[in-house]
């Protein structure tokens, strides 16, 4: 093998090592699960009151959740809720711009591509979860009529062209 020829081999390998780092910590190396509880460390599953404009917890379980310190718009869950969805809407800030973001493959909870259609047939209804959770990301909730529930985050309007 000349020197031409190891160059370009260690070139290659070099570059196809890089990629799989990339993609590993893209999809995998930077998320990390959440648990849901009444703490403040941890995920609390919130609506916003339509009449007080003031988030306020609503019941919820079989959650299963990430997040990444490196992206506010990396949290997605998915959990179920008893509370009809006919009384959530009269009661909680329905969010009509919600657009859920995808989440990594193998999170399979959370199919947003479903959940969006969902949302425009009217099939779900996303409501608003948090104002500014962080600055210019709401979270949002989308329910579903037998009890299935998703969150995730979302630019707002300060940051959404």
């Amino acid at each position: 093998m000349t020197i031409g020829r190891i160059a370009a081999a260690a070139i290659l390998l070099a570059a196809v090592l890089a990629a799989v780092l990339i993609y590993y910590s893209q999809i995998h190396g930077f998320y990390e699960p959440v648990q849901l509880s009444d703490g403040s460390d941890t995920v609390r599953i919130q609506l916003v009151s339509a009449d007080t404009g003031r988030p306020e917890p609503i019941p919820a379980g079989d959650f299963r959740g990430i997040d990444a310190d490196s992206s506010p718009l990396r949290f997605r869950g998915c959990f179920t809720t008893p509370s009809p969805l006919t009384a959530l809407a009269e009661t909680f800030v329905i969010k009509d711009d919600a657009e859920p973001l995808i989440a990594p493959g193998w999170f399979d909870c959370f199919d947003a591509k479903a959940i969006g259609k969902a949302l425009e047939e009217g099939e779900a209804i996303a409501f608003l979860g948090q104002r500014n959770i962080r600055d210019g990301v709401d979270r949002v909730v989308a329910v579903f009529p037998d009890g299935r529930a998703y969150i995730w985050h979302q630019l707002n309007e300060k940051y959404r062209n």
